[in-house]
Formats: C-alpha cells, structure tokens, sequence
C-alpha cells in the first residue's frame, strides 16, 4: 500500500505518484465502462465525449474558485455542481452517474483529503457520484432544475454521511454536542448556498433559454 498512499504528519493520506496515475486510469475506465454496461454496449459518440469533456473541464476550473472555503475541505464554488448535473441532464443516467464518479475521482487526484478508505468512497465516489443522479430527469421538463435538486440532494446525504461518521468528532470544537447536527449544519450550509444561488442564476428566463440551446446542441432537442 505504501506505493499507492503515504502518510502526512496531519495523519491523513496522500496518494503517491504511483496512487495519482492508478487514480487516473480507474477514472477514465469508469467512464467508459460505465457508460458501454448502462449503454448495452455501445460506446460514446465524437459528440458526447465533447460535450462531456468540456462539463468536467469547466467544473474541474470552477471548483477552484471558491467563493466561500471551510475546513476539512467543504466550499462553495462557481457552480461546479451544476457542470457535472448537466451531462446526466443531457445523456441520461448512465452518462450522468459514469461522468459524475469518474469526476469524483479527478477531485481525489486534484485535492485528495484523505483519513480512510470508507471516508474516502463516501466524500469522493459516492457524493460526488451522486450528482448524476440527474439523468433520471433527462427527458422531463424543467428537468434541469429537478435533475439538479436531485443531484445535489444525494451529494448532501453522502457529504452529511460522512461528516457524521468521520469527522463528528470535531462537533465540540464549533460548539455543537453531537456529530449529526454538526454534520447536517456544516454540509447544509455549503451544498444549500451554492445550490441556492444556482436554482436562482437557473430561474433567470434568459439563462434558462440559454441553457436549452445548449442542451438542443449536444442531443438534438431543448427541455430544460
């Protein structure tokens, strides 16, 4: 294991160089493998692997800029959230869930927090994960918008799981005197602000036609 992780002196892991490229590998292998079991077999097109590169590019940018950073690695950010929403609003749920995992992954490489394995399944594949859970409103109107409070919903279940299981034991230090609440109020309020300030940037009529444009663009067909 020592070639995959290593020990910091604040007692949490860091993946090694060796752990950073296994990392890479898994997460292109989930998206395409993903995407080839939920597709029957059938691979991404030229136009999926675009639209679904430039998403994660662009929530890869925006989860660095951060317009609000807690401890132990909560943020709000410029909207990344809804970058990762949009590839299961316009694939469906297989894309959505393989993009979102394989996403998840990248934030390991990218800013990996690690104090175990479980923590690490639940803050990182699992939560992030969850965000393509919008696949399931790819063809509902305003699906958008519902795929996103979904999305975001499940991130917050797996984000306050593992706020409650790894990290309670900080509650006293912000005053709280259990792990749940600490957990329910930390996560909320970083998950519910930017989600706030997404729904309300997603109800401008403007940018809702803008983002069914590009929704028509990537498969052919606007219902945002």
């Amino acid at each position: 294991m020592a070639f995959f992780i290593t020990k910091t002196s604040e007692g949490t892991y860091m993946p090694t160089v060796g752990g950073f490229s296994v990392l890479v590998i898994i997460m292109f292998a989930t998206l395409l493998l993903g995407n080839w079991i939920f597709n029957k077999g059938k691979s991404l097109n030229a136009k999926q692997i675009a639209f679904s590169a430039v998403a994660v590019a662009l929530a890869m940018v925006t989860s660095n800029i951060k317009l609000v950073k807690m401890p132990y690695g909560g943020s709000v950010t410029l909207f990344s959230m809804l970058f990762i929403v949009m590839i299961g609003y316009w694939f469906g749920l297989a894309n959505g869930l393989s993009a979102a995992i394989a996403y998840g992954l990248l934030q390991l490489v990218i800013d990996p927090y690690i104090i175990s394995f479980p923590q690490m399944m639940c803050d990182y594949v699992f939560a992030f994960g969850a965000l393509g859970l919008a696949g399931l409103f790819s063809k509902s109107k305003h699906g958008l918008i519902k795929g996103y409070l979904v999305g975001v919903l499940g991130r917050f279940v797996f984000s306050f799981l593992s706020g409650w299981i790894f990290f309670g034991a900080y509650a006293g230090d912000y005053g709280f005197k259990s792990g749940y609440t600490y957990s329910f109020v930390y996560n909320g309020m970083y998950i519910g602000l930017e989600a706030l300030i997404t729904l309300v940037i997603l109800f401008v009529p403007q940018v809702r036609r803008g983002f069914d444009s590009v929704k028509k663009m990537a498969v052919g067909e606007a219902r945002v």
